[in-house]
């Protein structure tokens, strides 16, 4: 095909060559040599075309064969990548019918296995149904057996039920208690002597007061001439004076004195130096003793801030807040129980700081707790809560430590101790108010919490008598032998402790004491 081709590019180039050569025939009008000559050089030309197309026929020939040979390679190589591929697909055929005998194989044993598992199933249904009727017969007889049992005891189940678990719970309370007993007992061997050491030799180093504060302040007078001139015409000088100083001023037949009452202690101290001041004087009005009353107010804010000076200074915590200072100078003239507040801080940081250097702890720290833990005795007048939380909000706003903190909220177990410093800080405070004649109280309400404490223990099943000693320092309960053991004994006496906790209010400690008293008695003849 190739070489029909060149042949007829051949013919194509001849005819435009002898048209070419007609047409310088024709134009030219050359002569016949112009022409021959010209002729001879078209039938050259073509002689060189046709070299030229025979040439290339030539290697369109050449490239065909070897076209042809590649074909012939390919072709070849083609049927051996068939034969490799039928080879691979006969294998895979192989595969895959081995495969498939397995899965039948597994299929027919899955089969067998189904058959086995139902026949398993039907075996335990009908096992099941043998229990159930079997425990409905043993149910039958035991609500029969509980009958016969109910009908002889005389009980129903119920009953009998709360009998075991109250005897259940008894066995429960004695084992607990002879554990805690020995818990303790392990406890007390290990820290009596020591803690007795440590609060003994603190006690000892610290010298204390005793109280003297009242609600009711004595003024002396030079006569009982004095009386009229501080009651006035009409009573206006008495009235004034009461207005400007809010205390009660008692004039009555006490020979030579007045009497100032009143609940507020500092109050109670500007009426004393106004009203002594006011004496002295001799010149008694209202407009004097308005004057009088605000020097004496200074007088006392002057002495109470000197006051708490010389308390931070003997405590040697030298880096408080001067507004800490300043409410700390208004309980020189507190009083709790009728122990002076701020010589009680001072007392329970000597304590603290005495116990903490025994023990290896920082001094410092304890003292600055203990000396700041009534601090919310000053306010609480002002702030609502207990003076525990009222004092840890002043000493947090005020910028003290979080343990400082912490201590003086839980001296009273508002807050649960967390720090041992918390701790000591509640034995400071229970040694320097409940030392003897720290505190007072007074008549009524101490003859009020002696009838309660002996109303607690009496109220309690097998109690025989109470009798409370010591100024209600000690309970002693008498109970009856034949119906409290020793073991009951002691949980009474734990549940008497944790009533008087919860219910009453008493400066100090509490002992309760449950005795128990066996006697056997034979007469001889």
């Amino acid at each position: 095909m190739d070489s029909d081709v060149a042949l007829g590019v051949y013919a194509v180039l001849t005819l435009a060559a002898l048209v070419t050569l007609g047409m310088l025939v024709l134009r030219g009008r050359a002569s016949d040599r112009s022409a021959a000559h010209l002729l001879a050089e078209a039938q050259a030309e073509a002689a060189q075309v046709r070299a030229r197309a025979e040439a290339d026929v030539a290697a369109k020939l050449a490239l065909a064969e070897s076209t042809a040979a590649a074909a012939a390679r390919d072709r070849q190589a083609t049927e051996e990548h068939a034969k490799a591929a039928r080879e691979d697909l006969r294998r895979q055929r192989d595969d895959l019918e081995r495969r498939s005998a397995r899965l039948h194989e597994r299929e027919e044993r899955l089969e067998r296995a189904l058959e086995s598992a139902e026949a398993r199933e039907r075996a335990l249904r009908a096992l099941e149904s043998e229990l159930a009727a079997r425990e409905e017969a043993l149910r039958d007889v035991a609500e029969e057996r509980q009958r016969i049992l109910e009908r002889a005891a005389g009980l129903t189940a119920e009953q009998a039920r709360a009998q075991i678990v109250a005897g259940a719970e008894q066995r429960a309370k004695r084992d607990a208690v002879i554990r805690v007993r020995e818990i303790e007992r392990v406890a007390q061997e290990e820290g009596d002597a020591r803690a007795r050491e440590v609060i003994t030799s603190a006690i000892q180093r610290v010298a204390t007061e005793q109280t003297t504060e009242a609600v009711v302040t004595v003024l002396h007078l030079p006569s009982d001439d004095m009386k009229g001139r501080i009651i006035g015409r009409e009573g206006r000088n008495i009235r004034a004076f009461e207005a400007a100083t809010g205390v009660n001023l008692i004039v009555d037949d006490t020979p030579e004195a007045v009497l100032l009452s009143s609940f507020d202690p500092v109050r109670r101290e500007v009426a004393r130096t106004a009203l002594e001041a006011l004496v002295l004087d001799g010149r008694i009005q209202p407009h004097r003793i308005e004057e009088s009353v605000e020097r004496a107010q200074r007088d006392v804010d002057a002495r109470c801030l000197r006051a708490a000076e010389d308390a931070v200074v003997s405590v040697g915590v030298h880096d408080l807040h001067p507004e800490l200072v300043t409410i700390l100078g208004r309980l020189h003239y507190r009083t709790s129980y009728g122990q002076n507040v701020l010589k009680h801080l001072v007392e329970s940081a000597h304590l603290a700081g005495l116990m903490a250097a025994e023990l290896g702890l920082d001094p410092g720290l304890l003292r600055r707790c203990a000396f700041l833990h009534d601090i919310g005795k000053a306010l609480t007048h002002e702030s609502l809560g207990s003076h525990a939380l009222v004092g840890a909000d002043l000493a947090r706003k005020y910028g003290e430590e979080p343990d400082v903190v912490h201590a003086i909220e839980a001296h009273h177990n508002e807050v649960e101790p967390r720090t041992v410093e918390a701790v000591l800080v509640q034995a400071a405070d229970a040694v320097s108010g409940g030392r003897p004649g720290a505190r007072r109280e007074p008549l009524d309400a101490y003859v009020k919490r002696m009838e309660r404490l002996e109303e607690i223990a009496a109220g309690r099943d097998g109690v025989e008598k109470v009798y409370a000693m010591q100024a209600g320092r000690e309970l002693r309960v008498m109970v009856l032998p034949d119906r409290i053991d020793d073991i009951q004994a002691q949980v009474l006496a734990r549940e008497i402790a944790k009533q008087i906790e919860d219910e009453l209010t008493y400066p100090g400690q509490i002992r309760v004491v449950v005795v128990r008293e066996s006697r056997a008695t034979e007469v001889a003849r």
